[in-house]
């Protein structure tokens, strides 16, 4: 069994630009940094077996992140050459849904469980996990490396939690990201709960 990273829509639109980043943007570009220095580690020592960075693009009328724009561009991006990292686009919320072939492709080559993190919580983060899911995949979300912004009833923390429990009772995991970092850092997988 071997598991692939999502890194999710963390994008100049929602992660950098000060008049339209979610409002927690600074701690997960400061996470997706510490949690992608160890998953590419763990993909030397093969307790990886992937990354998959995930952009998301619309047309004009819908919004900003449109291909070839600076909103549109990916704060993180795979490194060049680098074969166990991939970049796949999407215009849903549902990264599977907008790649039809992505699950079994990522099931041929090994993987089995789906670790998640990015923007925007309950939007193309929740999403992408219920379309792993969906697919036969195990499912961890790595709690504190995914945000949103605030609504008008609730606050972006409160967003994030409530994702987790959604996520939970649906059969996934949810891990701190330290957590995570750790037992790469120590060598070993974040194997799915039993």
């Amino acid at each position: 069994m071997s598991a692939a990273l999502f890194v999710i829509d963390i994008q100049n639109d929602l992660a950098t630009d000060p008049g339209t980043r979610v409002p927690h943007a600074e701690r997960i570009t400061a996470v997706g940094e510490s949690i992608l220095r160890t998953a590419r580690a763990a993909l030397e020592k093969e307790t990886l077996g992937g990354i998959v960075f995930v952009q998301h693009e619309e047309v004009p009328e819908d919004g900003t992140l449109v291909r070839g724009s600076e909103p549109w561009k990916l704060v993180f991006e795979p490194r060049a050459g680098a074969s166990q990292e991939r970049l796949v686009h999407k215009s849903t919320r549902d990264t599977f849904a907008s790649n039809s072939d992505l699950a079994s492709e990522l099931k041929a080559s090994g993987i089995s469980h789906i670790i998640a993190f990015g923007i925007q919580s309950e939007c193309c983060v929740e999403s992408t996990c219920n379309g792993a899911l969906n697919a036969g995949f195990e499912v961890t979300l790595l709690s504190g490396a995914h945000s949103t912004y605030h609504n008008a009833e609730k606050t972006a923390e409160d967003i994030e939690r409530e994702v987790e429990d959604r996520l939970q009772m649906r059969g996934a995991q949810v891990v701190q990201w330290t957590e995570a970092v750790i037992m790469w850092e120590k060598g070993s997988q974040i194997r799915p709960q039993q």
